[in-house]
């Protein structure tokens, strides 16, 4: 929320909203983090003339993109399509199903 409200979305550091929220910094540097290998922000080298030098986290640009294509994906999975895929899918979850059935019984036969 912070860096949505910042002046250009821009923030130099993220202690300061630790101590401004009390929060952690553990806790801070954790959610940071995992914003970061999920993409949601970046990290700004001092060496960047985009943001003028300043050191500092903005949002990325790459998240949009794969947040759309998992949206459309998901929009044209629900589409029937030929019935030669639906039995393929049908197939899919009939094996899968077996699969697990199997792997319940083995783990079961080795417990005493």
């Amino acid at each position: 929320m912070e860096l949505k409200w910042a002046e250009s979305q821009f923030l130099p550091a993220l202690e300061p909203i630790a101590d401004k929220r009390a929060l952690s910094h553990r806790s801070l540097e954790t959610v940071r983090a995992k914003m970061r290998r999920m993409g949601i922000i970046d990290h700004v080298a001092r060496f960047s003339k985009r943001h003028g030098g300043r050191e500092g986290w903005v949002f990325s640009n790459r998240f949009p993109n794969p947040l759309n294509q998992l949206a459309n994906l998901a929009k044209r999975l629900r589409e029937p399509k030929d019935p030669i895929q639906e039995q393929e899918d049908r197939d899919c979850l009939f094996y899968a199903r077996m699969r697990s059935c199997a792997a319940r019984a083995a783990r079961a036969s080795k417990t005493p």
